[in-house]
């Protein structure tokens, strides 16, 4: 018999053994992985040092664009972080922007594969990968529905539901007797008649759908705004059903399926009977049934659609409406600015129309200042590369997700004064846009990914603060100073603010 003593010094051997052979092993393995980023180059991607497993997630907080951009300012423009067992490239300059959306547009063309997504994804030109469907998409939405002829022919729903907020902000004024109106609230049910009377007309408004739809949105830009446990760590994906996000995002799904099939089955109803009203859905439904498209349009595809129509004409557009009324209440002399112009071109009482918009120049700076400083999702959708390139001397491996930090850019010195002041006045004399060509300002992406829907979503948010500034003046809850108002921002996929605005309705200017 081995006496104890050598029994157990036998075992602590071959244990150090394998644990030198196993430490081997992974510093082997992560000297190839840092070297597959930086293949046929001597430069590294700098890097924050990572635990293992974890990786960098122990220093990004919830507000994920704000801990980026500060990691952005020690590391770099071009910075490759861990999330868990997952590499992701991240860019925060315009320069490094446009080399990823301009130069190598097509490179980062597609959407990496994502647990929430997989799941959410009916066939919608957001998330769709990169190929002839998504083109074939992209066309139908773009056409169909966002073209600047569509936007055009939408002037009468944007006025008439602007017309709407305004008489429920006077009627509130008119009872109130000086409490603060949850103005926040009041928004995203105006951008959801607004979508809704786009996408399907007036059936959807139906108050069981309408309650549906606040609820499924809400809850689509939850989940969005989290990693599941599959995104972080592939080894773990069997852990997904158990303490992932995915029974969450199927339940969501279902309530999607289930919205959207009642919306398509009323329009094919209606058709029958000779009463179609040629909105979103009725033309769907005609340019699935036509062959001239040369594209098989399926079902799961419409509804994709309308999923994109919903999530994000509703989310975005109230978001940036939102702050920019923040922004105004938080500096009087831009607010007393707007409200001069405006009422200097609209007579008293009367409502500010979409033609108007064009004579005012300082309405345009303000939405401008918005969404530099309050992009409705900071992080703009991820990209993957589908074949290795090169950026800024780094090599970049087939493969590699991108994510391009539109909040950081934002407050790039090299590109603005003071950036994190609000001040419209920076606009004033500027070709600087948001239409995705320079890339100092992409609150809506740019290339082929571009947000489709950006000028219905700024068109839309010049109308309602215009009218907004027009018929009342504003102040802060009583008691409240401008010092304590709160400009924090909710985590998210699209960022809200932290908390709910509410503001008191004074000297209502109309004739509700």
């Amino acid at each position: 018999m081995v006496p104890l003593p050598e029994m157990i010094f036998t075992v602590m051997k071959i244990l150090s053994q394998l644990l030198i052979s196993l430490l081997s092993i992974f510093i082997i393995y992560l000297s190839v992985k840092r070297r597959n980023f930086s293949k046929g180059t001597e430069k590294l991607i700098p890097s924050p040092p990572k635990l293992p497993f974890i990786g960098n997630i122990h220093q990004i907080s919830s507000l994920y664009h704000q801990s980026l951009y500060s990691l952005s300012l020690k590391y770099g423009s071009l910075m490759l972080l861990h999330f868990g067992e997952v590499p992701w490239l991240i860019v925060s300059s315009s320069d490094m922007a446009c080399a990823i959306m301009r130069t190598r547009d097509l490179t980062f063309a597609t959407r990496p594969s994502a647990v929430v997504s997989e799941i959410l994804r009916f066939g919608d030109v957001a998330f769709e990968p990169y190929g002839e469907d998504w083109r074939q998409l992209k066309k139908i939405f773009t056409i169909h529905l966002m073209s600047t002829k569509k936007i055009a022919s939408y002037k009468t729903i944007r006025e008439e539901e602007v017309s709407n907020l305004i008489a429920k902000i006077s009627h509130h004024a008119s009872k109130s007797r000086g409490d603060p109106i949850e103005l926040s609230k009041v928004l995203f049910s105006f951008m959801i008649n607004v979508i809704c009377r786009v996408v399907s007309g007036k059936f959807i408004m139906e108050e069981r759908r309408y309650d549906m739809i606040r609820e499924v949105v809400e809850e689509n830009f939850n989940l969005f705004g989290r990693f599941s446990i599959g995104d972080l760590f592939p080894s773990l994906s069997w852990l997904e059903g158990l303490i992932g996000l995915s029974r969450r995002a199927r339940i969501n799904r279902n309530k999607w399926d289930l919205l959207f099939e009642e919306v398509i089955q009323a329009h094919i109803q209606r058709g029958e009977n000779n009463e179609r009203q040629n909105n979103f859905v009725d033309i769907l439904l005609s340019l699935k049934n036509d062959p001239t498209i040369n594209f098989d349009l399926t079902m799961d595809q419409m509804k994709g659609q309308l999923a994109d129509a919903f999530a994000a004409g509703i989310d975005t557009t109230y978001i940036t409406i939102d702050w920019a009324m923040s922004e105004l209440i938080k500096n009087p002399k831009a607010m007393k600015k707007l409200q001069e112009e405006v009422r200097g071109i609209v007579k008293h009482g009367d409502m500010v129309r979409s033609e108007d918009l064009n004579r005012m120049s300082y309405l345009k700076v303000v939405i401008k200042e918005t969404l530099r400083l309050h992009p409705p999702v900071p992080l703009l959708l991820p990209r993957e590369s589908m074949e290795e390139c090169e950026i800024n001397g780094f090599t970049i491996p087939k493969g590699t997700k991108v994510l391009i930090n539109a909040w950081a850019i934002a407050r790039e010195a090299k590109s603005w004064e003071v950036p994190e002041e609000f001040m419209p006045e920076r606009f004033i004399g500027s070709q600087v846009d948001y239409k995705g060509t320079d890339f100092q300002l992409i609150p809506f992406g740019a290339g082929r990914r571009i947000c489709p829907g950006l000028l219905f979503a700024t068109a839309t948010a010049e109308l309602a603060v215009a009218n907004l500034i027009h018929h009342f003046d504003w102040e802060l809850p009583h008691g409240m100073t401008r010092e304590e108002f709160n400009m924090g921002e909710s985590p998210g996929f699209s960022v809200h603010r932290k908390d709910d605005l509410r503001l008191v309705v004074k000297n209502v200017h109309t004739s509700y």
